[in-house]
């Protein structure tokens, strides 16, 4: 079973989507299986993260500018601006991919664990996330 959602995030930072991808499960009627996320972009990834604590959201984003700058005068893909190229090494140190185990009939997640796109651009873009559940 295949599906696409298209999702808004407001800008860079991480966004939960646990509950759009916990609501497709759940429509999915499949009680046990797998299902596997995959981002259709080079500047956005998607990770499991605590979801109760805001800070720890904070503290990654900030970690992750200070490690992948912008404005480095090493890149040269500077067409499309200054977090362009960054968010293309954030994306390549993050993942593209998940994949979720489904115990009835909900994603198998820890207590403190979400869902999250990480838009890596400052400005809103549309995304769309690929979701596959298999038995």
């Amino acid at each position: 079973m295949v599906h696409e959602i298209t999702l808004h995030p407001s800008g860079q930072g991480l966004h939960d989507i646990t509950h759009e991808i916990q609501r497709w499960v759940e429509d999915s009627g499949i009680e046990e299986g797998l299902c596997n996320l995959f981002i259709r972009h080079t500047s956005a990834s998607l990770t499991v993260q605590e979801n109760a604590d805001p800070s720890a959201r904070r503290d990654l984003e900030v970690w992750l500018n200070r490690l992948v700058p912008e404005d480095d005068p090493i890149y040269t893909h500077t067409l499309e601006g200054p977090d362009d190229m960054p968010s293309h090494i954030k994306a390549i140190l993050t993942s593209t991919s998940l994949t979720i185990p489904i115990l009835e009939g909900r994603l198998a997640l820890g207590t403190w664990q979400g869902v999250f796109l990480w838009e890596h651009r400052h400005q809103a873009r549309v995304r769309q996330i690929v979701l596959h559940i298999s038995k």
